[in-house]
This record gives C-alpha cells, sequence and structure tokens, in this order.
C-alpha cells in the first residue's frame, strides 16, 4: 500500500546516553519510532504487549547493532509499568524520553457499543498515557530535562463516524498534552503530541481490508491529500524523533500534525 517512504535524517548520535520508552513499539508507528530513535544512538525500552513480535523485532534491532530492549507491558497495568520502569532505569539508564503510541481502535455503531468495550478504549488510549507519563515524570523533573511525545490521531480534528470511543479517547489526550506542557514547561520538559494522517499500518490495512474506508477506498483517500500519497510509519517516526532532540527545546503543548496536508 505505500507509496512513499522516508528515512530518519538525524545524526548517529543524535540522542546518545539518552533513554527512551516507546509504548507499542515494536510494531506500526510505533516500531518505526524505536528504529529512528535507535538509530540516532538512543538505548531504547521497547514496551509492547505482543510478547511474540516484541522479541522478533527487538532481536532483529540488536542484529543491525542498535541498543534496544524489549519488555511486555500492558499500558494498563499500572504495578507492571513502575516495577519495569525501575528495571529500565537499573539496565539501561534513567528514560527521559517518552512515546506513547500504544493504543486500540474500535470501530461500532455507536448505539451498540458496550460499557465494556469503550471503557477497554479509554483504558489503553488515555489512562495507558496518564500512566506512562506519571511513570516516568519525576525522573524527568529531577534531571530537568525530558521529552514526551503522544501519538494521537487525526481523527480528532473533525471526528470519524463509528470510532466515536478512539476518537474521545485521542481527543482527551490532545487535551491533556497541553496541560502537561503548561505544568512541566519550568521543569525542562516539553509535551508534544502528533496526530498521524492517512499512514500505512497494519490497522489502516485491516480498515481498508473490511471496506472501512469509504466507496474509494485507498485512491480516493490519496486523491484528497495533497502530497498525493499514504503516509508511511516513518514520517511519524521523523517528527516525533524532531521533538525529542535538545533543539526543540522551545516546542511544546503544539499539535504537530503530518498527514500530508490534508488538516492544516
Amino acid at each position: 500500500m505505500s507509496q512513499g517512504s522516508a528515512g530518519a535524517g538525524f545524526a548517529p548520535d543524535a540522542f546518545a546516553g539518552r533513554t527512551a520508552i516507546v509504548t507499542g513499539g515494536a510494531s506500526g508507528i510505533g516500531l518505526a519510532i524505536t528504529e529512528a530513535l535507535a538509530s540516532g544512538g538512543a538505548a531504547v525500552a521497547v514496551f509492547d504487549i505482543q510478547a511474540d513480535n516484541l522479541n522478533e523485532q527487538v532481536e532483529r534491532l540488536r542484529g543491525e547493532g542498535h541498543a534496544v530492549s524489549g519488555y511486555l507491558v500492558d499500558v494498563t497495568d499500572r504495578p507492571t509499568i513502575d516495577a519495569t520502569v525501575a528495571q529500565v532505569t537499573a539496565e539501561l539508564g534513567t528514560p527521559l524520553i517518552l512515546v506513547n503510541s500504544a493504543g486500540k481502535p474500535l470501530f461500532r455503531r455507536f448505539v451498540n457499543i458496550g460499557i465494556e468495550d469503550w471503557q477497554s478504549v479509554i483504558d489503553v488510549n488515555l489512562t495507558g498515557t496518564f500512566h506512562m507519563c506519571q511513570a516516568v515524570i519525576p525522573a524527568m523533573t529531577e534531571a530537568g530535562w525530558g521529552r514526551i511525545v503522544n501519538i494521537s490521531s487525526s481523527s480528532t480534528h473533525g471526528g470519524q463516524p463509528y470510532m466515536s470511543g478512539y476518537v474521545a479517547a485521542k481527543s482527551a489526550v490532545v487535551g491533556l498534552t497541553k496541560s502537561l506542557a503548561l505544568e512541566l514547561g519550568p521543569d525542562g520538559i516539553t509535551v508534544n503530541t502528533i496526530p498521524p494522517g492517512f499512514i500505512d499500518t497494519p490497522m489502516l490495512q485491516a480498515d481498508a481490508a473490511k471496506g472501512r474506508l469509504g466507496p474509494g477506498g485507498v485512491d480516493d483517500a490519496v486523491s484528497r491529500t495533497p502530497v498525493r500519497r499514504v503516509g508511511v510509519p516513518e514520517d511519524i517516526a521523523n517528527a516525533c524523533a524532531f521533538l525529542c532532540l535538545d533543539a526543540s527545546s522551545y516546542i511544546t503543548g503544539q499539535i504537530i500534525g503530518v498527514n500530508g496536508g490534508r488538516n492544516t
């Protein structure tokens, strides 16, 4: 499906000496972010719930010479998060970069959503972000430096039919980002959010296979995108890595749309 690609243009030592945590970091956008930060010299702790894929990707990246470690973590499980952050600190160093990329979709008519499914989407997309931020912010505050990037969704711009729970949760992530940026800025911590546009991910491919992209499918979406291509995970990863640089210290509380011009 991909009709374009992008490679990170950062120096191999851009994140040298930094430890990062990427949730949902073993697939899709999260994996691309893991690769971008690792390519810049960061020691990356990959948090994911898919054990087989996590192990496969970590082994691959280590084989390429990157300092990457995998941790089986459910972002709704606070005790495991706290214990694993402590483990990461002991094994890799204090995590001063956090990327919240773990997410869970829900495609269903609003009146047919059960409270359990609604709560599950909120728990992963919003409360998971809350848990992860709380777990790492104290150490960032002590260090006087931190970078948090929350992956939200372009659906927060105008909504999306049959995805009300997901849109609600991701919209709340945008609000959380803005509030944390104001609160943590004096401590040297920046907090930004990237709402990805039409990106070729496993989630998008599943939607396309089930006809959820509308009658025109991928071709119609591309025709309505000014740059005339589907985005790739690396497009998001490059923007995310930029926000994690020392040089980005004056950028906080921002919604950095990466969408090929579909939303401006």
